[in-house]
């Protein structure tokens, strides 16, 4: 146990290590506050849509050798995000159809050019890398990291700000429009903050785990709490401590980040399935 210790002491000495927590911290606060509305709203299916057009964006910031491949991917995802909100509302193609295309589609495109294109030898590692996190987190620069503070903060306080809106229009948006809220354009602002999140999150746990991150914690919320501000706390404080947990497992067994932490977050939700049994 003391061996356990002196590793994590001795690991947060480095600078790298205690950005990665500061921004895993951040990340995981931003995406269990609008994952409650995601699902309440069923819109959970959007968050893995984008995480895949995460995913092309990504590979074509590698094809470009761009040094700080954020913004570029932080644009496309953003505009895809509109784009597949504009098509969902399209009565030819359903909102769950254009999801499946436009996810499926970004991430055989991107693998492709990937392919066409490679930009190391390691082609695998960089797939895997870009898909499950691996230990990407730990190795942001410190530009990655202020942009991810500044974003993350940025979320926070708009999901404050608009705080009740958003609660109408995810209970009751035909409600909502009859009271004069512009329901589309919060759904708006709520799809273009998850393209945000999915961004920040992708280097914690990878394009193909962002949904685990954005569901769990507010599923298992939702097993004991049954209002929207104490199921909001509650995945909160869930999400964050699985994400600062799910870290200090991965590099006190050198396991990967991404999949350590989603790892947490389904034993966290166990446990409130159970304690949520209990409780009837």
């Amino acid at each position: 146990m003391n061996g356990i210790f002196d590793k994590l002491a001795a690991s947060l000495e480095f600078p790298f290590v205690r950005y990665a927590l500061i921004v895993g911290t951040l990340i995981a606060l931003c995406s269990s506050l609008f994952g409650v509305t995601l699902v309440l709203k069923r819109f959970s299916f959007i968050g893995d849509g984008l995480s895949h057009v995460a995913f092309g964006a990504m590979a074509i910031a590698m094809i470009l050798r761009l040094t700080n491949e954020m913004p570029l991917v932080l644009v496309l995802t953003i505009i895809s995000a509109v784009l597949l909100l504009r098509t969902g509302q399209n009565t030819k193609i359903r909102g769950d159809a254009a999801v499946a295309m436009v996810s499926v589609g970004a991430l055989a495109l991107g693998y492709l050019l990937m392919n066409l294109f490679p930009t190391s030898s390691n082609l695998s590692g960089d797939v895997c890398s870009t898909l499950f996190g691996a230990f990407s987190i730990l190795t942001l620069s410190q530009t990655e990291v202020w942009l991810s503070v500044a974003l993350s903060l940025l979320v926070v306080g708009l999901f404050v700000f608009f705080y009740n809106k958003i609660f109408a229009v995810t209970f009751d948006e035909n409600f909502s429009r009859a009271t004069g809220v512009n329901a589309p354009g919060y759904n708006l602002l709520i799809a273009v903050i998850v393209a945000v999140i999915i961004v920040l999150a992708m280097n914690l746990v990878g394009s193909l785990l962002i949904s685990a991150l954005i569901i769990f914690p507010a599923l298992s919320a939702m097993r004991v709490y049954k209002s929207f501000l104490s199921v909001t706390i509650c995945a909160a404080v869930v999400s964050v401590i699985c994400a600062v947990l799910g870290m200090l497992i991965a590099i006190v067994a050198d396991t990967p980040v991404g999949s350590t932490i989603v790892a947490v977050n389904i034993a966290a939700f166990l446990s409130f399935a159970l304690a949520g049994k209990l409780k009837g």
